[in-house]
């Protein structure tokens, strides 16, 4: 039977979980710019399922005695700071196009979260420790996450992109 490589996948998790620690940073973010909204209040569900989510990666590394690295962590948060200066047509302040870019940011942020969880459940046949993990809710939830997200984003991107004044 073949075993899986424990340091490579060290390094996968903490990948991941520098990764999923940018991605509740751009939620909190997102949600905090549309506080008191119908957009904030979707992207206030967002932050608390991508921190949930968070977590449950934090658990199964810990089950696996992986350490987070600090160093790509603080990383990973000093990016998603400086992710924030963008040459968007706004310089002091939110630009219309901000909240189009953080949708899709947040878009390919599920898409590999959801790639790293089916490669942890192919990998749970090698390591019983990652059998333990819900998995297969973990991969449900970012698919819903993923349709919730990309629903949200075409609405906004239709409503920032558009005149809706009419001819």
């Amino acid at each position: 039977m073949a075993e899986v490589k424990t340091e490579l996948l060290a390094i996968y998790l903490q990948d991941h979980l520098a990764g999923a620690t940018a991605a509740v940073e751009l939620c909190r973010r997102a949600a905090g710019a549309h506080q008191g909204s119908s957009l904030g209040d979707v992207l206030e569900v967002l932050t608390l399922e991508a921190t949930s989510d968070r977590q449950a990666l934090v658990d199964l590394m810990a089950l696996m005695e992986v350490p987070p690295d600090r160093i790509k962590m603080a990383a990973a948060w000093l990016g998603e700071k400086v992710g924030r200066l963008k040459l968007n047509g706004a310089l002091m302040r939110r630009s219309p196009l901000s909240d189009v870019v953080e949708l899709e940011a947040m878009r390919m942020a599920l898409e590999w979260k959801a790639a790293g969880w089916r490669v942890l459940r192919a990998l749970s046949d090698f390591e019983p420790r990652l059998a333990a993990a819900d998995l297969e809710g973990l991969l449900a939830r970012a698919a819903d996450q993923i349709t919730r997200v990309e629903d949200l984003r075409l609405t906004v991107a239709r409503e920032r992109l558009t005149d809706s004044r009419g001819p």
